[in-house]
């Protein structure tokens, strides 16, 4: 423990604030906030105060100390969250998954705007609209505006035109501004502007606007566009409906449970609306130390709430806490009304937070007990994590293998259902790549693969999952587009870091925890095509370097080899061969030829 920071506290105001312990390279290791910045400082340097082992460890760990004073207890928490966000501190209680309740984003910035379902709030220019509870709704929005309005969803590069559209625009699900001609800069203008005031809530002037549109195509005699703004405007009051049965079903409420065993730690956060859970949420912890439920409560809370656009009227957690108040009063202040933050104790209220507490403790055993997760599971979350718009059926994996650019083969496996299907696995030998060019070689093979696929009109796979990172990715992506497979599900999980690279979002790699479901089925077919490429590979250069053996035998061709090798096995079984079991296969000549040789070469063996 650095005694110049005890004698550091000992010097600071009695005043809020936030103070960061900071480690040897400059960075916090710890924030915390304060009422009084001296007596709370001053508590971690106190022979009294109870043993955290965690604690502990962070001030051995600890070179410097830094305060910041504010005003009031609400500005010490605010800048506390920012400050724990901005630098994800070792030593703090940090919110590991960061997933929110699904959004959808409106890419306005963009010539050509699209609409996706996604988690990820950023300052990039676009409309956001949500968050949608439950999460599978979310989805079905966008689905909607893909049938109704043809404002697509993909991943395509937009800023060029193509030489044909992906299935959407044969299907009617995309207007094809990914071709030129097949659609103007004027007619979608006027869907984006539509689908806007559907995500904005103005129902009801896109109604009056489809309602003028239809009769005016009806006039002109412009039937099937009459027809189709007739199937919006049914839609669209369908929509109006359960807007205003969700708007009657009362208060929104989240309640928290808990479950612990040491530093492990299980959180469940229910959202209710009228009574009835609408959606869930997990967190886990597993370094918590010696915090209590309290402590953990206090950190959680501001880094779920402050700053988020959706706020609900109550939220019950297990414990009280000591920045309760405060933190209850920064809520109401952001949500423009009562925010009441409470840990009942009787009634209803107490029963659901019960509850809560009970699939914390599911959620735990699920997590810390190693049980294996069900495949459903485990799709649904890479769905969520990809942002794909359904869990996938079936997922087709790449793996390129060799020895400084030798005897490169690939693989390709598949996951179907909810089990590896071997019966569809393929093997590639690389023809035409630069040896040393894993970048060439995903792209030849890949580009084999559906080019057959194609061929035989077979669907294409839910996923495409590339072993490799960005470049592997972008190689594979290249093979498709060269096939007019524009819109196809492409993702590349990076050996090191396991991170997951998904086409069009390159720049917002997804991080999973260890533990999720959603990365232990990826690191599952990742392996599995990697072990079947090196199986591949090792035949291939073992059969390689038997049949170059033989062909040192004077009168041994290649073909002759292949002979050998394809009757008796192995070069080791030639060895021990006589003369007349070789001439089962190969002339007179030429057995007694291979025999002499091993004979004379038996000590090289």
């Amino acid at each position: 423990m650095n005694p110049e920071l005890a004698e550091k506290a000992e010097s600071l105001p009695v005043r809020p604030g936030v103070y960061l312990f900071k480690g040897s390279d400059g960075r916090p290791i710890y924030v915390g906030k304060a009422k009084s910045l001296r007596h709370r400082v001053k508590s971690y340097f106190q022979d009294s105060r109870p043993f955290d082992e965690k604690r502990d460890i962070m001030l051995s760990a600890a070179h410097d100390l830094e305060v910041i004073l504010v005003d009031n207890e609400k500005e010490a928490l605010a800048l506390e969250n920012n400050l724990i966000k901005e630098y994800r501190p070792r030593y703090n209680v940090l919110l590991r998954d960061d997933k929110t309740y699904p959004y959808i984003k409106l890419t306005i910035g963009e010539r050509w705007p699209r609409v996706y379902v996604t988690r990820r709030l950023k300052k990039d220019g676009s409309a956001y609209f949500g968050p949608y509870f439950p999460a599978g709704l979310a989805y079905r929005v966008a689905d909607l505006v893909h049938r109704c309005f043809q404002i697509p969803s993909c991943h395509v590069d937009l800023t060029r035109f193509h030489l044909r559209p992906c299935l959407q625009f044969h299907i009617k699900r995309c207007l094809g501004p990914c071709v030129e001609n097949l659609t103007t800069p004027e007619i979608y203008a006027e869907r984006v502007r539509q689908v806007r005031m559907l995500l904005d809530g103005r129902v009801s002037e896109l109604l009056r606007d489809l309602h003028q549109q239809m009769i005016a195509a009806s006039e002109a005699q412009r039937y099937e566009d009459a027809a189709r703004l007739r199937d919006q405007v049914r839609v669209v009051e369908e929509i109006r409906e359960r807007q205003k049965m969700a708007a009657s079903r009362g208060d929104d409420v989240d309640v928290f449970g808990f479950h612990q065993e040491g530093p492990l730690v299980a959180v469940n956060l229910f959202h209710l609306r009228g009574g009835r859970v609408v959606d869930r949420r997990e967190f886990f912890w597993e370094d918590l130390g010696r915090f209590s439920a309290g402590e953990l409560f206090s950190s959680l809370l501001p880094q779920l709430y402050l700053g988020q656009p959706h706020l609900p009227d109550e939220i019950h957690v297990p414990v009280d806490f000591e920045d309760r108040e405060t933190l209850e009063e920064s809520l109401s202040e952001q949500r423009g009304g009562r925010v009441r933050i409470g840990a009942p104790q009787a009634g209803p209220r107490k029963a659901m937070m019960e509850l809560a507490a009970r699939n914390a403790r599911q959620s735990f055993e699920r997590r810390f007990r190693v049980l294996k997760p069900q495949a459903k599971e485990m799709l649904t979350g890479l769905a969520e994590a990809l942002e794909l718009s359904k869990p996938p059926a079936r997922i087709e994996c790449f793996d390129v293998s060799h020895i400084q650019g030798s005897d490169v083969v690939a693989s390709m496996v598949v996951w179907e259902g909810s089990s590896m299907k071997k019966a569809d696995y393929r093997k590639f030998i690389v023809k035409s790549a630069p040896r040393n060019d894993d970048f060439a070689s995903m792209r030849e093979v890949v580009g084999r693969r559906y080019r057959r696929v194609a061929a035989d009109n077979r669907p294409m796979p839910d996923l495409i999952l590339i072993d490799g990172g960005i470049g592997q990715l972008h190689a594979a992506a290249d093979a498709l587009e060269s096939l007019g497979l524009i819109n196809q599900p492409i993702a590349s999980i990076a050996k090191k870091e396991e991170l997951l690279y998904v086409l069009g979002k390159e720049n917002e790699p997804v991080a999973l925890d260890h533990h999720s479901p959603a990365l232990l089925l990826v690191q599952r077919i990742r392996d599995e095509a990697h072990r079947f490429a090196v199986t591949f590979h090792r035949h291939r250069r073992s059969g390689r370097e038997m049949a170059t053996e033989l062909l040192k035998v004077k009168g041994v061709g290649e073909q002759t080899a292949r002979k050998l090798l394809s009757h008796f096995g192995s070069i080791q079984a030639v060895r021990k061969l006589s003369p007349e079991e070789l001439s089962q296969v190969v002339s007179a000549a030429q057995a007694k030829q291979i025999h002499e040789y091993f004979s004379e070469n038996a000590d090289g063996r």
